[in-house]
């Protein structure tokens, strides 16, 4: 699993798209995207015989991209707006990201990323952030080998007032009620959907791996494979959620990333597997006990500092309850699904941490910039690690996790991780975030006038 992967010679990115174009002389249009703070897909759809234009100029879009909230509005405080005159940046394809579209006729998708009119790196671009991070570690010979899971929820399509209803067993048309984790007959009712998403991803060279039924009706987990490069793992777990949300559209479903669509179920994580690798491929979290205690250190220390970050909005929070398999304080420990930083059983070989705390709702871009921050800051810092945790966690006092949005964007602004992953995009993350936050505050619920509204 995490074996050195051989170098490719690359080949240029316009013999690649040329190579795309011939193979695929039916294709006529594509659609070419990048991933906003919130993990949104924005981007153009363009005609196909523009494409190789593109692939050796570049694309324009507005740096405000970055700057847009969950409801797609410019949120003027970042600075990316009107104050620089929302001026473009130049956009860069990605030609790996390149292939087919499986659920639209003759159409094809791609992921950029964003660059200043010099070519130097914008500094708002969520994957951008990450290419810096990860540059820190190359410099120490550490070379991050990581996996990324999503838990979703399928809802029923037909639910009316946005209220969560799991969906319809397609084979016995029964309302799904039960929790049956890691049943294979709830895969089986689902098994038409599951092969989708598998041949979707194949035809897109997304590298799935294993799915299962989760804690929760309707509740599912796809796993990717583990990667060598961290950029590419980002790239490849955007475009499986795309793919997902595609595939339950076509069955009639929604497919929700949603941190806690139901109260009274678990919610949606996103869990992050990482090793650590020098040039040989070998993996140093194996050999070097002290290596794998700064990392743990590290990202304890950040972790309450990164929750604005790993839990980007309002539901993200409803998603930290007790009993609800997340975690709630910065711990860690052997083997141990209570704790926020688990080392799972296997080979000395694959010692891995498994950070378990983000939400579905996140960007990954963002949340892996975070944990690799963490593990450098660690080693660099050569933290003291505490001891592991044995047993149920929240029997073990630690240091808690921020319980709400407010706290949480206040314990980042005055961080160490807001200079670690740069002040610059820090504080255009922040001032995005805060103005939500502001704006839900301002909000009067149904759930108020209900208590309220005849009771005071």
């Amino acid at each position: 699993m995490l074996k050195h992967q051989p170098q490719i010679q690359p080949i240029s990115m316009l013999q690649q798209v040329e190579d795309f174009l011939a193979a695929h002389p039916q294709l006529e249009s594509i659609d070419l995207m990048l991933s906003d703070m919130n993990g949104v897909i924005r981007g153009k759809r363009i005609e196909a015989a523009s494409l190789a234009k593109i692939a050796q100029e570049g694309m324009c879009l507005p740096a405000s991209v970055f700057a847009l909230d969950i409801c797609g509005d410019t949120v003027e405080q970042t600075g990316l707006g009107f104050e620089q005159g929302d001026g473009d940046r130049i956009c860069h394809l990605l030609p790996h990201s390149l292939s087919m579209i499986p659920w639209k006729k003759n159409a094809a998708q791609a992921l950029l990323t964003m660059h200043e009119v010099d070519g130097s790196p914008f500094f708002a671009d969520p994957r951008q952030l990450l290419s810096k991070v990860l540059q820190g570690l190359h410099q120490q010979n550490l070379f991050p080998c990581v996996a990324i899971e999503w838990e979703f929820y399928l809802l029923d399509a037909r639910s009316e007032n946005r209220q969560p209803q799991a969906p319809l067993l397609p084979k016995s048309q029964q309302r799904m009620q039960q929790t049956q984790v890691y049943s294979l007959d709830e895969l089986d009712e689902f098994d038409e959907f599951i092969r989708d998403i598998q041949d979707y991803c194949h035809t897109q060279n997304i590298p799935s791996d294993n799915v299962i039924a989760e804690y929760a009706p309707g509740q599912f987990e796809v796993t990717l494979q583990h990667q060598h490069d961290p950029l590419l793992a980002c790239d490849q777990a955007i475009l499986l959620k795309r793919a997902i949300k595609a595939v339950a559209k076509q069955h009639g479903y929604l497919a929700t990333f949603m941190a806690k669509p139901y109260a009274e179920h678990s919610g949606n994580g996103c869990h992050v597997h990482i090793s650590m690798l020098d040039k040989q491929g070998l993996n140093r979290f194996s050999t070097e006990q002290s290596l794998l205690e700064f990392a743990l250190a590290g990202l304890l220390d950040t972790m309450p500092q990164a929750i604005a970050l790993l839990a980007p909005n309002a539901n993200s929070y409803r998603r930290f309850q007790p009993d609800m398999f997340v975690p709630l304080q910065a711990d860690w420990g052997w083997d141990n699904r209570t704790v926020a930083l688990r080392i799972p059983s296997g080979s000395t070989e694959n010692t891995r941490i498994e950070h378990r705390v983000a939400g579905a709702d996140c960007n990954p871009y963002i949340v892996m910039s975070a944990l690799l921050a963490g593990i450098t800051h660690g080693i660099e810092q050569q933290l003291d690690c505490p001891k592991a945790v044995s047993g149920d966690a929240s029997k073990v006092p630690a240091p808690a996790l921020p319980s709400s949005w407010q706290q949480a964007l206040a314990e980042f602004e005055h961080s160490t991780l807001w200079s670690l992953i740069g002040a610059d995009f820090s504080h255009v993350y922040h001032a995005n975030k805060l103005n939500e936050w502001q704006r839900f505050e301002a909000q009067v619920t149904p759930l108020e006038q209900q208590w309220y509204q005849q009771m005071v």
